[in-house]
């Protein structure tokens, strides 16, 4: 890549990006709400600013992230004195999810250009608008040597994984994230798989039921439910279960108001098929809130579901979708019994106010990350390193993890000649 060792034409490249997402921010909010209705609101927190931050960030923080770090040297080589080189691994392929794909397009990018691979990005060809307007920018910002878009669908996706890459970014399903790390494997390409899974989120009898209530709403419903580390589903200590009912019902009313179709903050489903998939789900004499749905506007009504057996077609897979399942437990082992009968997921959150019993949780269980007493925020610190385990992803990024996981590093012994010790 021309320019990769030139930190400063990174950072002035990077500094071009983000002045030109300052200036197109209404048109991204605009394509991603032609897109599916995502909320002008949810586009800005969520998509562009994060975006904006990231690249602030990088800008801020190249120099010292891409320095040599000196570590102490093994008695063996004395004297010496022992580096961490990083380099970049050279061609990088970022493939892009729908439900956040302004996000899940840039921020690889800037990472994966920022540590001076060259980059080609494959945004989802399910969003359009988000996509013309992602090839728009960068095509405005890089040379086309140092990273492009393609854009297209499967076939176009399948061209590309069946070339030779030295490192694959991919977030979406488990299943097509499957078919990339086999198509990776065949050069033996390094990937990150940033996945999804079944997230359970534990509601015992010392919570705080009514802030619970507010705060899974807001990570259940953001996005309509299209959100990998949404709570897919809850588990309440049965004698709390009827009063938090309640208190869920009362904050999906406030959050969207009594008909939720008409609220300007609740976005649709992505298309007809995703939308069929999860009224296919939909039991209509399991239904306790919600429940309503229009197909011509892939809508779904933020939904509750009474308690449903593990092997019912919702209770099958990660739902992706506005529909929460409430499931009750009596004791430990029930809670073990739900949880290990799925694969690691991406996230776990518990609110409670027992520190042994949260203690417990983290331990006993793999998951990708998480919260006590909130859910999706810790997303958001980009001091976390963000990733699933298992099944629900290979890798993780964020902050100056971002940089690392797109840059080889290579370690160096500088060995001194004023002695030389016999072995």
């Amino acid at each position: 890549m021309e320019n990769k060792t030139n930190i400063n034409f990174r950072k002035e490249t990077l500094t071009k990006l983000l002045n030109a997402i300052i200036i197109h921010e209404n048109e991204i909010i605009q394509a991603l709400y032609d897109d599916f209705k995502k909320p002008a609101f949810e586009a800005v927190l969520t998509e562009t600013s994060y975006v904006i931050l990231e690249l602030k960030d990088t800008i801020k923080n190249l120099k010292r992230w891409s320095k040599p770090k000196r570590v102490f040297p093994s008695i063996l080589n004395f004297p010496s004195k022992d580096y961490i080189y990083k380099e970049p691994y050279g061609k990088v392929l970022v493939i892009a999810p729908w439900n956040y794909p302004f996000q899940l397009a840039l921020c690889p990018l800037i990472s994966a250009f920022a540590a001076g691979n060259q980059v080609v990005v494959k945004p989802s060809e399910l969003t359009p608008k988000t996509s013309e307007i992602i090839a728009k920018i960068i095509r405005k910002i890089f040379d086309k040597n140092h990273v492009e878009v393609i854009e297209g669908g499967i076939e176009v996706s399948q061209q590309l994984l069946s070339k030779r890459w030295d490192y694959i970014f991919f977030t979406g399903s488990v299943a097509v994230g499957k078919i990339v790390a086999k198509a990776a494997a065949e050069n033996l390409t390094p990937v990150t798989l940033e996945l999804g899974g079944k997230n359970p989120c534990i509601i015992d009898e010392t919570a705080n039921l009514k802030l619970a209530a507010k705060r899974i709403v807001w990570g259940k419903f953001i996005n309509a439910g299209q959100t990998c580390i949404a709570p897919d589903y809850i588990l309440v200590q049965k004698d709390m279960k009827s009063h938090f009912v309640t208190y869920l019902k009362d904050e999906i009313t406030k959050a969207y108001g009594a008909n939720p179709s008409l609220s300007p903050d609740f976005a649709r489903i992505i298309n007809t098929k995703n939308w069929q998939r999860l009224v296919d789900m939909i039991e209509p004499d399991k239904v306790i809130f919600g429940g309503q749905t229009d197909a011509t506007t892939c809508y779904i009504a933020p939904t509750l579901i009474e308690e449903t057996s593990l092997e019912s077609q919702i209770m099958a897979a990660e739902i992706f979708g506005p529909i929460l399942p409430i499931l009750t437990y009596e004791n430990d082992a029930e809670i073990d019994t739900v949880i290990s009968k799925y694969e690691k997921p991406l996230a776990l959150y518990l609110f409670t106010e027992n520190h042994a019993f949260s203690k417990k949780i983290i331990q006993d269980y793999s998951f990708g990350g998480g919260c006590i007493n909130d859910t999706v925020v810790h997303f958001s610190n980009k001091r976390l390193p963000f990733g699933g385990v298992g099944h629900s992803g290979i890798g993780a990024y964020h902050g100056s993890l971002s940089f690392d996981i797109f840059s080889h590093k290579k370690g160096i012994v500088k060995k001194a000649n004023w002695l030389d010790l016999p072995m």
